[in-house]
Order: C-alpha cells, then sequence, then structure tokens
C-alpha cells in the first residue's frame, strides 16, 4: 500500500555550494535510522556523493533521492548541488517539491547561489525553511547570519531556535516555541537531552521568542486579537500559524545546528514534519488552463519525470513525481509528449543504502522507474494522452564551449550516442556542430561542467576525447562593387566544354547572399543559371583573405555566352567559381568577426573591475541597473574572440558571484592589426592540414 497523500513530504537541501547540505543529507537520514552510520564527505563515505567524481571533486553534481519514515510520514528528500555549473538539478527538484530547505554557511551567511535558488523558489511558491549550518566553526555567527538572510529575504524571517554557545563551545539549542534547551553530546541518535535554558541566554530567547510570535499573531486575525490582548496562544495554535504560515510564503522558519556532529538534527526532522506542508497541504497543481491536478488517488494518474540518470547497464532511470491517481508496476501508461505507450516495470524507491522494489507510488509521492523507452526528463506520464505541459524550467545558457574529438578512430557514433545520454541527464549541456568549421561542440555552463561530462564519458560509457577551444566562426565581406568574366573552355577532342558569364559583385548588408539574374536576349539559356549560382556559392565558401565564407553580397549575372553542343551544367558552374574568384579579389575583401551580447550578473562591488576588464576584452559596455539583491547586471558587446575563456576570468574577478550569459548580435570587421594574425593563424592551419 502507499502512503497516503497528506502524510507525505517532498523537501529538497537546496543553498550555496560548500554549506554542507550533503553532511545535512547524511545526518538527516542517520538520524531517521534509514543509515547505520553518519556518512561523511571528507571521508568520501556519503550516501548522495557515490558517483567517482563527486567524490573526487568533494561536492554533489546530480540530485540524490533518500525516502524515509519520521513521525509515521514519509520524507523523500532531494540533496541537490550547489555549484552553480549543476544547477539543473536543483531546479529539477525544486519543481517537483512543496518545500525547501535553504543551508546557510554560518561563517559566510547569504551566498549568491542561495539568492538565486531562494527567488526560483518564490516562482514556484514553496515554503521555505533555513538552516544555519556549521555553527561550530571559527567566525560563525547566527544572529549576524540571520540578520543576514532578513535583509537578503525580508522580515518574514524569523528564528524558531537560537544556539545555545558559540563557534566551538556550541552545544545545543533553544526552541523558541515552547521555550524549551536541548544539548547536546556525541554524534549519536540518542544525543539530545532537554536542560533549562541557560541563565545568560534567557533574556535573548525571550526577544526572539517574541520576534516570532509577532510573525505567528499575523497568520490569523483571531490569534493577533489574543495576542494583543495578552492571552496565551498553545502550542498547537503556534504549529498550526507556522504551517499556515510557511505553505505559500508568508513565513520562513529559522532553525540551525551542526549536521557533521548530528546537533539539532532531531529537531529539523520534527519541524519538516510539523511546519512544511504536505501535498495536501500545499493544493491543487494547476498545469493548464483546464487541468488542475490533486494529491488523490481515485483519479486519472498524472506523473512528471523531473530527472533522468543515464546508466550504460540500466540504460535510463527516470525519477518522478505521482500529482494525481496511483503510479503501479506491471502497468501501461502514456507519455504525452512522444505519445507512445510506456511499459512501467519495476518500480524503485531509494531508502538509505538501498534500492527496494515497490507495488506502487500514491499521489504526492517520488519515486524511480529504469527501461523506459521513450521518456525523459521533462515529461508527463499519464493514463491519458492529455496534452499537458509543465511550465519550461529557465535554465542558464552554456557559455563554455570546446571542441570535441574521439581519441580512438571510429569511436566517434560511441561518443556521440554518450554525450546524447549524458544530455538527457543534464539539459544544460549543449551539443552540436558547427555548420562552419565543421567541428563537434560541446558547451556547458562553466569549464568544470564540460571536465565532469569528458570524465562521465570515459568511466560510463569508456570513450576517450580531446577538448581545444572552437574556433570562431570568422567570416569575410566585400568593401565595394566589382566586376569579373569567367569563361571555362575545354577541348579534349569528342565534346568538349563550355561556359561564359559575366557578374558584377556588391556588398549587401540587409543579408548573407542574394543572387540576380539579369540575362536578356537568352545569351546564357535559363537552364545554365542555376548552375552558375552554384558556382558562385561554391567559390564563397573559401574567402580570399584567409579561406572563411564570404557573406553579405548581391550578385548578378548579366551577360554571357555558350555552345549548342559543349556547354553543360557543369561547364557553367566552373564558369560561375571562376568569375567570383576574380570579382573578390577586386572588391576590398575584410574579415569580419561575431559580436555577442553579453549579459552579467556581477556584485556592485566588482562592477568596475568586470567594465575595467571588459574594455580590454575590445568590449562597449552598453549599460548597467541593479537586479537581486546586491547584485548588478551589466550588458555589453564583446567579440566573441575575446569570450572564448571568460569564465574562470569572471569567477577570479567576482570571488566566485558573477555568471554571464551571451547571444549572437552581428558580424563587423576585425581590426587591422588583430586580422593579420588572424589571416597568419589560418595559414598555419591549412600548411597543417597539408602536411
Amino acid at each position: 500500500m502507499h502512503k497516503a497523500a497528506d502524510r507525505i513530504r517532498n523537501v529538497a537541501l537546496v543553498g550555496h555550494r560548500g554549506c554542507g547540505k550533503t553532511s545535512l543529507f547524511e545526518a538527516l537520514l542517520f538520524q531517521a535510522q534509514a543509515t547505520n552510520r553518519l556518512g561523511s564527505v571528507a571521508d568520501c563515505t556519503s550516501l548522495s556523493d557515490s558517483e567517482p567524481d563527486e567524490q573526487a571533486r568533494g561536492m554533489s553534481i546530480g540530485a540524490a533521492l533518500n525516502s524515509f519514515e519520521w513521525q509515521d510520514r514519509r520524507i523523500n528528500l532531494l540533496d541537490t548541488p550547489g555549484e552553480p555549473s549543476f544547477v539543473a538539478d536543483a531546479l529539477g527538484a525544486l519543481r517537483v517539491c512543496e518545500s525547501a530547505v535553504f543551508v546557510i554557511n554560518a561563517m559566510m551567511g547569504v551566498e549568491v547561489s542561495t539568492i538565486r535558488l531562494w527567488d526560483r523558489a518564490s516562482e514556484l511558491d514553496l515554503a521555505r525553511m533555513v538552516y544555519v549550518n556549521m555553527l561550530d566553526r571559527e567566525r560563525a555567527d547566527f544572529f549576524r547570519s540571520l540578520d543576514g538572510l532578513k535583509a537578503a529575504f525580508g522580515p518574514h524571517v524569523v528564528a524558531v531556535e537560537i544556539p545555545i554557545g558559540a563557534e566551538h563551545e556550541v552545544s545545543g539549542v533553544v526552541d523558541l516555541v515552547d521555550m524549551k534547551a536541548y544539548a547536546y553530546d556525541g554524534a549519536g541518535r540518542d544525543n539530545c537531552q532537554e536542560i533549562p535554558i541557560p541563565d545568560d541566554l534567557r533574556a535573548t530567547a525571550e526577544e526572539y521568542r517574541e520576534k516570532l510570535m509577532d510573525e505567528v499573531a499575523e497568520v490569523s486575525d483571531t490569534l493577533m486579537e489574543r495576542y494583543l490582548e495578552g492571552g496565551e496562544i498553545s502550542h498547537d495554535e503556534i504549529v498550526a500559524a507556522l504551517k499556515d504560515g510557511t505553505n505559500h510564503g508568508g513565513i520562513f522558519p529559522v532553525v540551525c545546528g551542526v549536521a557533521t556532529r548530528n546537533l539539532g538534527t532531531n529537531r529539523l526532522l520534527d519541524a519538516i514534519v510539523e511546519d512544511l506542508p504536505s501535498p495536501v497541504k500545499h493544493g491543487l497543481m494547476e498545469v493548464t488552463d483546464h487541468v488542475a491536478l490533486e494529491p488523490v488517488e481515485d483519479k486519472e494518474l498524472f506523473a512528471y519525470v523531473f530527472k533522468t540518470r543515464a546508466d550504460p547497464f540500466a540504460g535510463r532511470i527516470n525519477l518522478f513525481r505521482v500529482y494525481q491517481g496511483v503510479m503501479a508496476h506491471d502497468s501501461h501508461v502514456l507519455n504525452t509528449r512522444s505519445h507512445s505507450k510506456e511499459r512501467i516495470g519495476q518500480l524503485i524507491r531509494f531508502s538509505g543504502k538501498e534500492s527496494e522494489t515497490v507495488d506502487e507510488f500514491g499521489p504526492g509521492d517520488i519515486g524511480a522507474v529504469a527501461k523506459l523507452k521513450e521518456t525523459r526528463a521533462g515529461d508527463w506520464l499519464a493514463a491519458v494522452d492529455e496534452p499537458i505541459a509543465m511550465p519550461a524550467i529557465r535554465l542558464p545558457a552554456p557559455v563554455m564551449a570546446f571542441a570535441i574529438e574521439a581519441k580512438a578512430k571510429g569511436d566517434e557514433e560511441k561518443v556521440f550516442t554518450a554525450l546524447r545520454r549524458l544530455q538527457e541527464e543534464d539539459p544544460t549541456i549543449d551539443l552540436h556542430r558547427d555548420r562552419q568549421t565543421g567541428e563537434e561542440i560541446v558547451a556547458g555552463l562553466s569549464q568544470m561542467h564540460v571536465e565532469v561530462v569528458v570524465d562521465r564519458l570515459k568511466s560510463r560509457f569508456g570513450v576517450e576525447v580531446t577538448l581545444k577551444p572552437p574556433r570562431v566562426p570568422y567570416q569575410e565581406s566585400i568593401r565595394r562593387p566589382a566586376k569579373a568574366h569567367g569563361r571555362h573552355k575545354k577541348q579534349t577532342g569528342g565534346r568538349g566544354q563550355f561556359g561564359d558569364c559575366h557578374i558584377t559583385i556588391e556588398p549587401h548588408p540587409e543579408g548573407e547572399f542574394e543572387f540576380v539574374d539579369a540575362i536578356k536576349g537568352g545569351v546564357i539559356p535559363q537552364g545554365f543559371i542555376p548552375a552558375v549560382q552554384k558556382g558562385v556559392l561554391d567559390a564563397m565558401a573559401h574567402g580570399p583573405i584567409a579561406g572563411y565564407p564570404l557573406k553579405g553580397v548581391r550578385v548578378t549575372v548579366f551577360d554571357g555566352s555558350y555552345h549548342s553542343v559543349d556547354s553543360s551544367e557543369q561547364a557553367f558552374k566552373t564558369a560561375g567559381a571562376i568569375a567570383m574568384r576574380q570579382a573578390m579579389e577586386a572588391a576590398g575583401a575584410v574579415l569580419l568577426e561575431p559580436i555577442m551580447m553579453v549579459t552579467l550578473s556581477v556584485p556592485e562591488d566588482s562592477v568596475g573591475d568586470v567594465i575595467g576588464d571588459l574594455n580590454s576584452r575590445r568590449g562597449r559596455p552598453q549599460g548597467m541597473e541593479p537586479s537581486a539583491t546586491g547584485m548588478t547586471e551589466v550588458k555589453a558587446e564583446v567579440p566573441m574572440a575575446e569570450m572564448l575563456t571568460y569564465a574562470p576570468d569572471l569567477r577570479a574577478i567576482t570571488g566566485g558571484q558573477g555568471d554571464y550569459t551571451m547571444e549572437f548580435v552581428r558580424y563587423e570587421e576585425v581590426p587591422g592589426h588583430l586580422a593579420s594574425k588572424v589571416v597568419a593563424a589560418a595559414a598555419k592551419e591549412e600548411e597543417a592540414a597539408h602536411a
């Protein structure tokens, strides 16, 4: 039997990289008896960071799901990556949870990724709770972190606990709801005992309890009236008001602890059950104007696939959330994107170290299924073929691109297939062939992102690749009009070859290419005109300066001659190419480079350094304006050639807090002193290719 939807909590752990989310994930599993030992990131014994590359880098790369019981509730807990390079999994996890616990490093306070993820959680109307972690570290300060949270996220951020002690002497917490204190000794499950509130902390506890009650009373007019009259508000009423206020972002409770010491973990589990909403409490999910899904089992099934894992042996493993109805094993469902029927075989629940097979998942629950043929992340599985789509997740655009080649000849198809599998797992990976340069390009959110892709190609799929910076897709154009005459005449006994054409070329700034047929009197038969055009295009593929494609040209064929026997399409194609090559040489060809519009989000105190760096890259700032808390959005036009290795430089300038996106704007002429370097590099490459 499945768990009732009102007894489920779906919770994502989110926050900046290095704030201790995975350590907290391990502590929660240990405290709930889902595991027998407290896993450690440092010792590579954590459940969620099980991939070799995660252990080697000491950080989460993909979201990890685990399910356990606490106070007769099922908690589906998702540990998400904090590194911005792997934000897709964090956003996918937020999409399918009613609640998010934001983990804060008590030394650093609110960091940039926390702010960005908070904004996404707000857009999704999630209940949010904050866990201030690492209180035992030097310079850790709970009250400074609380002030930072209020400054970043507003006055409704309110402490429901405060720590006993500070830094290395932190020893417990004070519960502000019931005004009770708890001391912790060791890291075992039974490490907590109730103690009197320390005398030196009582005044502080009463001050922060009053702030809590101010927030609680605002949830209900009845509570507010009684509170103002000095009446008592019971524990159950406070808990109910906290849950009501937290459900849709009216209150943001703050708890605290030390995950690596299992300090405060039991209190957090209680808070997840008492203060965060179930799928039933959170309410309907409206996906279209006429489809609203409710977490009941007696309606048709709708389940959303939010993550796909590429496994070379098990194939695709899909993680899904049931929004309505029941997902049962050995049943058939419809994929609403591909309109194909899928058979649901083995249903999987991840519980502690083990994965167990289950018969069904009820409404509101989260689970996994293997070996679906057509289904991938972003798909709906349903009992009926309803045209339904989840609002698209806004994913950051990949900005760090590399040309990728298989190390071993003959592995190209294997590499491409493996990359496609990894792309299903992480939609922020971009894979395409550059039409101009012919290179296979793989792009990610950072150099580290692309390196992880390469590592996984080797570890999972057994293929090795080399990376190199992609070639900039330069183009060539012309400055002035020119005329040319192309004649191809060949006689070798028997039927010869004859084609003759006159063309003019001129700049065509409104478009890439235009071909005009101005032949009069049939001097070139109509059947041969397309052949002239094809010859012209063949010649334009290799410009006269550095062999880059010629664009922005209007070509007019206005005269010529033909032979009734010897003329052919091939002859006129050759004549057209000869004429075009002559015309290009006479038309004042220039080298063009792509210009990108770069949109950056950087801390206010880094704006000057960032703009100075952009200027050194031949950038032209287009304006700036405040964006998120403490951040400024800067726009600038910058040549693509100057942006190929920008990501690590921006991270260095902004202390890891800046990011950017790029999109193509137009082509512009390359300055003369740089054009000569591009020409020399192209000539060297051409020599190497023919060596």
